[in-house]
């Protein structure tokens, strides 16, 4: 039995979805997600698709994604850029601030529901303390990957690279809601089964 447990719990993790390139489909695919995804908005006010498309930039739903080691002399894999991690690629001091801010102790970066939850939260204090609205995906995204201290001192503005990964949430997120509203009616028929 404890021999199954482990298999058992591996097998229900995480894979990511199968198309990750229609919300729709990702929430068919994941109906749990959705749920996660409806209750972030509805505390954090932030919409689904805007959270999902940061979500999906920054880990293509990998539930354990991490940056990228460098290497050392161009092929000895070396350190990470980051303590980045999960599904939010939240770094830890970040978390540890999530966790503290909620009281979400136990809440882990590699749970989709927690992972989510962090961004609505992340996105709300940026709205809240810089008025970025929650509706603006470019701009939330910007704020979100360079941390709220990047965001004041605009260090995105020297990264063309960046504004340009911007612009493709933006555009992911906007197609996601139209994709949304033709799937949320349905998805909200079922998704307190889940």
């Amino acid at each position: 039995l404890l021999a199954v447990v482990p298999a058992v719990i591996a097998g229900c993790a995480t894979t990511p979805p199968e198309n990750v390139e229609n919300i729709c489909a990702i929430f068919e695919d994941k109906s749990r997600w959705y749920r996660a995804a409806k209750q972030s908005e509805e505390r954090w006010g932030t919409p689904i698709h805007v959270q999902m498309a940061i979500i999906r930039q920054e880990s293509t739903f990998e539930f354990d994604a991490r940056p990228p080691r460098r290497r050392l002399l161009g092929f000895i894999p070396w350190t990470r850029p980051s303590d980045a991690y999960g599904y939010a690629q939240a770094l830890e001091s970040t978390w540890d601030w999530y966790k503290e801010d909620t009281g979400r102790r136990f809440a882990d970066r590699d749970d989709f529901e927690d992972a989510i939850d962090f961004v609505g939260w992340y996105t709300n204090i940026s709205q809240q303390s810089f008025g970025i609205s929650k509706w603006d995906p470019y701009n939330q995204y910007l704020a979100y990957h360079e941390g709220h201290t990047g965001w004041q001192r605009n260090s995105h503005r020297s990264k063309r690279w960046l504004t340009s990964t911007a612009r493709q949430v933006d555009s992911r997120a906007r197609e996601w809601g139209a994709q949304l509203r033709g799937c949320e009616e349905d998805l909200d028929d079922g998704w307190w089964f889940f």
